[in-house]
This record gives C-alpha cells, sequence and structure tokens, in this order.
C-alpha cells in the first residue's frame, strides 16, 4: 500500500477561519435574552460590532467583528452602521446593516463623559470658592519635588567611584 498525504482542501469562504471568533463564550449558550431586543439605537450612537454566531442572519462579515462604528441608519431589524476600513493605504467609511443581536452600545466614551461630569462639579465648587483649580489629567507618578541632601550625616558621606583596571582573562 502506498500511503498518500491526504490535505483538506483549502477555504476562502465567508465565514472561513471564524470557529474560534464567532463561538460563544463559555457558559453562555442558550436562548437570548429578551433585553438585546429592546435597546434603542439613535442615529450617532457609538456601537460595538460582535457578531453572535448563534444568530445566522444580519451577521456582519468577519472583518467587523470587534470594530466600533456610528450608527447612520435604522431599520426595522436592523441597524445601518459606518465603520472605517483600511484598504491599502487609505481609509475607507463602509456602511453595512447589522441586525440588533449582532450590536452592542459601545463603552469607549463613558469613562471621557464620567470625567467631563466630574470636572463641570470641581469647576462649579472651585469658582465658589473663588480658587483655581487645574481639570488637566496628570500622570499618577509626578517628579519628586526638589531637596538638598545632607552630607555630612555618616549615611552620606560622598563616595567617588573609579573604573576598575584592566585585567586580561585570555591567558
Amino acid at each position: 500500500f502506498l500511503w498518500q498525504e491526504h490535505k483538506m482542501p483549502h477555504s476562502y469562504g465567508y465565514r472561513a477561519r471564524t470557529r474560534d471568533l464567532f463561538c460563544k463564550g463559555f457558559r453562555k449558550n442558550g436562548t437570548i435574552a429578551t433585553q438585546r431586543f429592546l435597546k434603542t439605537y439613535k442615529l450617532g450612537d457609538l456601537v460595538d460590532v460582535k457578531a453572535d454566531g448563534a444568530i445566522q442572519k444580519g451577521m456582519p462579515h468577519k472583518f467587523y467583528h470587534g470594530k466600533t462604528g456610528v450608527v447612520w441608519n435604522v431599520t426595522k431589524r436592523a441597524i445601518g452602521v459606518e465603520v472605517n476600513k483600511q484598504v491599502g493605504g487609505r481609509i475607507m467609511k463602509k456602511r453595512i446593516h447589522v441586525r440588533i443581536e449582532h450590536l452592542q452600545h459601545s463603552k469607549c466614551r463613558l469613562e471621557f463623559l464620567n470625567r467631563a461630569q466630574k470636572n463641570d462639579r470641581v469647576a462649579k465648587l472651585a469658582k465658589a470658592q473663588g480658587k483655581t483649580v487645574s481639570l488637566k489629567r496628570a500622570p499618577a507618578l509626578q517628579p519628586k519635588p526638589a531637596r538638598i541632601i545632607g552630607v555630612k550625616t555618616t549615611n552620606n558621606k560622598v563616595e567617588t567611584l573609579y573604573p576598575e583596571a584592566y585585567v586580561n582573562l585570555f591567558v
């Protein structure tokens, strides 16, 4: 017998290489929650495209999975989303229609909106007290302020460092 090496035929299908991409998470199987269909999407909303493998209708192409876009159209069952796509050296705005099951409201602006509200509160309090407050974000680790180090104490004596003499290690 001649044993031949059998290879699977290569696939370039619409859902090729999506075995892990479209699979549901561990213990996330079962019926879809009704709350998913009751969410309202308005024009200009930021949404995340997250394809649900359990629902094949209205599923976006694998490229758009994980992308964030802006709602530009709302229909009875689907939402029109405008997503950026890099094609060659340019970024194109692609308009796709995706069913509601494959979308979720994006949380990318949540931190910014919370910070803006906090800044408004802080500015209002400062204005009432007649103070000026910096509302800019600052890194957590700031440089230490300038200080004088005492040399006369026993722990802080000056030590001069000299280079070690060259030792020929190859004998």
